[in-house]
């Protein structure tokens, strides 16, 4: 079995917004719901479970009828921050899955995943116990200097980086247990961490998958037009 676990619990501040950005709507969709879609159309999927803000459970679910997502299983609270978050999803599941089962993480405001991310990221996990959507970096990276900060001596070879995001995939019963080791241990689930950054502070190795461009986060109103820009170009290539 494979499930999307798709993270819905942030407050998003940045957006100055009255409601959590993965609730605006565009083109009278809420941004989750594009998410959703996503996970739902791909054939690979069996199921879908919604991490979402304390409160908000409800509205997960009326949306999801709306908008016919018939794989959508469980909607559950998220935690404080993105681990505790991701954490209360894997728990919710703990019993649902075993074996060769694959855990998908995604942030629900990345509406534009492909349909070929996910079926690489999909593959990799199968092959190697995890993969981790990734694309090479290609902008230019200095070091600030540690006595000026305002200028640097230093670079950092772009060929030697790579940036990552979601989707991320990952054996289930591997990464239910690491996170519950790592709740116990209070290691690796502060500030920016998330399931890839996890991994590796216990030393384990994180496999690349196929990235895209196109998947952007939608943080703040930039992003946002860009995403409707993406979308009326696609509405505009389906016309012709």
């Amino acid at each position: 079995m494979i499930v999307a676990v798709v993270l819905a619990g942030g407050k998003g501040q940045r957006m100055d917004s009255e409601i959590p950005k993965q609730f605006i709507n565009v083109y009278d969709k809420p941004i989750l719901m594009y998410t959703l879609e996503a996970f739902e159309k791909h054939p690979q999927i069996d199921a879908i479970e919604v991490v979402a803000i304390d409160g908000w459970e409800g509205l997960v679910w009326a949306y999801a009828k709306q908008f016919n997502i018939s794989k959508l299983k469980w909607v559950v609270s998220g935690g404080n921050s993105v681990q505790e978050s991701i954490r209360n999803g894997l728990l919710n599941i703990e019993n649902e899955v075993s074996g060769d089962d694959v855990v998908l993480i995604h942030d629900g405001i990345r509406p534009l995943v492909d349909q070929d991310v996910l079926t690489d990221v999909i593959k990799v996990a199968n092959d190697k116990g995890n993969a981790v959507s990734s694309m090479p970096y290609n902008e230019q990276i200095f070091v600030i200097d540690s006595d000026n900060e305002e200028t640097t001596k230093e670079y950092v070879v772009r060929e030697t980086i790579r940036r990552v995001s979601t989707p991320q995939a990952y054996n289930a019963t591997m990464i239910i247990d690491l996170y519950k080791k790592a709740f116990t241990d209070g290691k690796g689930i502060f500030g920016s961490s998330y399931a890839d950054t996890l991994m590796t502070e216990y030393g384990r190795s994180v496999f690349y998958s196929m990235g895209s461009d196109k998947n952007i986060k939608i943080i703040d109103q930039d992003d946002l037009n860009l995403f409707k820009a993406f979308l009326q170009k696609e509405n505009a290539n389906w016309l012709k």
